[in-house]
């Protein structure tokens, strides 16, 4: 196994994809326990087919992907916050009508031009070979960026997530710091997409943080718990994918399941032993 790994580091296609995979890993771990409880564990979902739409449309007007996928799903982020806000949308149906549309706009584009290039199904379905030196160090700054904020704001992202009345009660703009938990999960999502796909992406936000919570209780222990099985989750799947020969994201989500349904079993255990 230890040959394995050195001969896959000898890659410099799968060292970059290993360097995009942890930071993606970890950032959507960590802003996925804030979303899954706060009943936005689909954003992801949503705001990835915002990406490939963006990405789509780069690509007809011969743009750069990155350039023009970043800006529009932050906006799309703040978007979905906004329509959430009113009481006659609600965060699910909001989610749908953006990611849904996006979609739709995108297929539209591609198909009015010259139709499905390999470089966009790259970006539905997520693939290694397509993770450049541009955009590792692209994710590198952009990852580091959503690490040290998550941390920064750490105390006040956990007070909203719980109860946002309190917070706002208090003296917390909670407007402010959901505006913070959508524009990092939106980075994350854009530099991800290259990996996982747009179609896959979410996993990464939602699983780790429901397996965790399995067994887990405090926002803490569940936010590292989900950190490490991400991470571990995508080295695992990153290595039946090389030694199998199966695609890169549906190996880690496969990983990422295997986890889930040991922590159900585990949360049980624990959870008969407490009774």
């Amino acid at each position: 196994m230890g040959e394995i790994f050195v001969e896959m580091l000898s890659s410099p296609m799968l060292r970059r994809a290993l360097i995009v995979g942890i930071l993606v890993s970890l950032c959507a771990a960590l802003l996925g326990v804030s979303l899954v409880l706060k009943r936005y564990s689909m954003i992801g979902d949503g705001l990835s087919h915002v990406g490939f739409g963006a990405l789509a449309i780069a690509s007809v007007m011969n743009l750069a992907p990155m350039t023009v996928a970043i800006p529009v799903v932050i906006l799309a982020a703040f978007l979905l916050l906004r329509l959430s806000s009113n009481g006659k949308i609600k965060g699910d149906a909001a989610i749908a009508i953006i990611s849904t549309s996006a979609l739709a706009i995108g297929v539209m584009a591609v198909s009015m031009s010259r139709g499905m290039n390999i470089d966009l199904n790259s970006y539905l379905f997520g693939s290694i070979v397509s993770v450049s030196r541009g955009d590792v160090a692209t994710s590198v700054v952009l990852a580091g960026a959503v690490l040290l904020m998550f941390v920064f704001f750490y105390t006040k992202i956990f007070a909203i997530t719980f109860d946002e009345n309190f917070a706002k009660a208090t003296g917390t703009n909670a407007n402010v710091y959901n505006m913070l938990i959508a524009l990092l999960t939106a980075v994350t999502i854009v530099i991800g997409m290259r990996l996982m796909g747009s179609m896959l992406i979410s996993s990464l936000i939602i699983f780790p943080a429901l397996s965790s919570m399995r067994v887990f209780r405090s926002f803490r222990s569940v936010t590292i718990c989900s950190g490490v099985i991400s991470v571990v989750s995508f080295l695992i799947g990153m290595f039946i994918s090389y030694i199998a020969d199966t695609p890169c994201g549906a190996s880690i989500v496969c990983v990422n399941i295997t986890f889930f349904v040991l922590f159900f079993i585990a949360g049980k255990i624990v959870s008969g032993k407490r009774a």
